[in-house]
């Protein structure tokens, strides 16, 4: 199961650490939801989702103040001996000493941010669900076209990487060469990230890596990118049938998410880097409520029917 460290966590939302008495480096995360406990401080343990990340707003922060010392100690004893990962106070409330110290001494985290509850709870429930969606690497290479992304797959060495170039020369941006690596953040979303190691390079065959953000700049790359539309390279095939209308969209699946995909059949003197820009350009069409390929069967029935028409009469 994937999980996040929790220092990770704190680097990345800016959280401080009350509790500094405590080492933070072993704890992880493996949830991507969060729980705000106001019916356990109500004394409601039952279907307690204690392994999750624990979020303290000002009306769970307002109750804690209105107990009496012996009702809270009560209380945070029980809390308190649950498998807690951390505790984040928000809004810049403070826990009582009491608090801290019990937390202390049950090895609980307490963190601290300045933002309001709900802007905090939708930003760590987001920057969570993409780190510990479930991931599958890929062979292929990922493009931003025209704010499509654009997943281009096909057997080694049969011009992906030509093309990706072609395309950033044309204006477009690389996400990844070589590796995909796919997220899928919720039912309807998959993200393409490049691995740390081959971040920005390409290779081509003949002439080795080259660095696109040192050659292109910075406007050329992309760290992620929804991936919108597949096209698969694969050699010219004179006796296979090609789709020539696009009536029916084809698609290809990854961790279970549909993906519309288009067979490319390469031959010589085919210019790649416009055939993914037309396809995508189409694809965004698509998605805005017009196809062309209706549009020519929708022309072309009418055509039938006034010629049925004439003759009739």
């Amino acid at each position: 199961m994937a999980s996040i460290s929790l220092t990770k966590i704190i680097e990345k939302m800016k959280l401080e650490n009350l509790t500094p008495e405590i080492d933070v480096k072993g704890i992880k995360i493996s949830q991507p939801d969060i729980n705000r406990p106001a019916l356990q401080l109500a004394g409601y343990f039952e279907h307690f989702e204690a392994t999750r990340f624990q979020i303290i707003g000002f009306v769970e922060y307002s109750y804690i103040e209105s107990m009496s010392a012996e009702k809270e100690r009560e209380l945070l004893e029980k809390l308190l001996s649950y498998p807690i990962p951390c505790i984040v106070f928000c809004r810049e409330l403070h826990p009582d000493e009491m608090f801290r110290q019990m937390a202390i001494e049950k090895g609980v985290p307490l963190l601290m941010t300045k933002r309001a509850t709900s802007a905090f709870t939708a930003e760590i429930i987001r920057w969570l669900n993409v780190k510990l969606a479930p991931c599958i690497s890929v062979h292929g290479v990922l493009v931003d076209v025209y704010g499509e992304g654009v997943l281009i797959t096909g057997e080694s060495g049969i011009g992906k990487s030509e093309a990706a170039l072609e395309l950033i020369k044309r204006g477009h941006r690389l996400v990844t060469d070589d590796v995909v690596e796919i997220r899928k953040v919720s039912e309807d979303t998959l993200i393409g990230t490049a691995p740390d190691i081959t971040k920005h390079f390409i290779e081509l065959r003949g002439i080795g890596i080259i660095d696109v953000k040192t050659l292109f700049g910075v406007s050329s790359v992309k760290d992620t990118q929804n991936i919108d539309l597949v096209i698969k390279l694969e050699e010219w095939n004179k006796d296979k049938e090609y789709d020539r209308l696009g009536l029916e969209e084809e698609y290809t699946e990854y961790l279970g998410n549909k993906v519309v995909c288009h067979s490319i059949p390469i031959r010589p003197g085919r210019n790649l880097a416009i055939i993914c820009e037309s396809a995508a350009i189409n694809h965004r069409q698509k998605k805005m409520g017009y196809n062309a390929a209706q549009e020519l069967y929708t022309r072309v029935q009418n055509s039938l029917a006034r010629k049925r028409e004439e003759e009739e009469e």
